[in-house]
């Protein structure tokens, strides 16, 4: 990490979407804010600012991360991954975002992302979650408009899909 003006201020490197960046930060900037507003990137959301709706939600060393209440001095020498990042160079759709669009869990759009990215995370690490560890996954991300029926099938769906593509 470098140093700047001041030691409030600094660059960081990390690769973002497979990209390698870097970003002059202060020691107040959000990881969400960082992403959004130098990297332009506007599918993780701030809903509620306190890590507490999901809508914010990114990948970051293979791990789901509220990046509304992470520091972006943590992204200094890490992988992270937003909505933007999954599907293929050809803008091709993720299984699991794929998995939403046919199972009818995308409505406003909100809280997909951070779902998404969840799912990611999850399915990475765990291919093979049942549905309890989906539900435990997905605990903490608010959608006002699915009822959470439709978003739940569409994970599972999408499990299916990830698992079925493997063989």
């Amino acid at each position: 990490m470098d140093y700047c003006l001041n030691e409030n201020v600094k660059i960081i490197s990390f690769t973002l979407n497979n990209k390698k960046v870097k970003a002059i930060i202060d020691d107040k900037t959000t990881l969400l804010e960082l992403i959004r507003n130098v990297f332009g990137l506007m599918g993780a959301k701030e809903g509620c600012g306190y890590g507490k709706c999901g809508s914010c939600t990114v990948i970051m060393n293979g791990k789901s991360v509220r990046s509304c209440i992470t520091k972006a001095s943590k992204a200094e020498g890490s992988e992270i991954v937003t909505i933007e990042g999954l599907g293929g160079d050809d803008f091709s759709l993720d299984p699991i975002q794929e998995a939403f669009i046919d199972g009818g869990a995308v409505q406003c759009g909100f809280c997909t992302p951070g779902i998404i990215m969840t799912l990611k995370a999850l399915f990475t690490e765990n291919p093979n979650a049942s549905e309890e560890e989906i539900k435990k996954a997905l605990k903490g991300h608010l959608c006002r408009c699915t009822g959470y029926e439709t978003i739940l099938k569409s994970a599972l769906l999408a499990k299916e899909r990830i698992n079925n593509n493997k063989k």
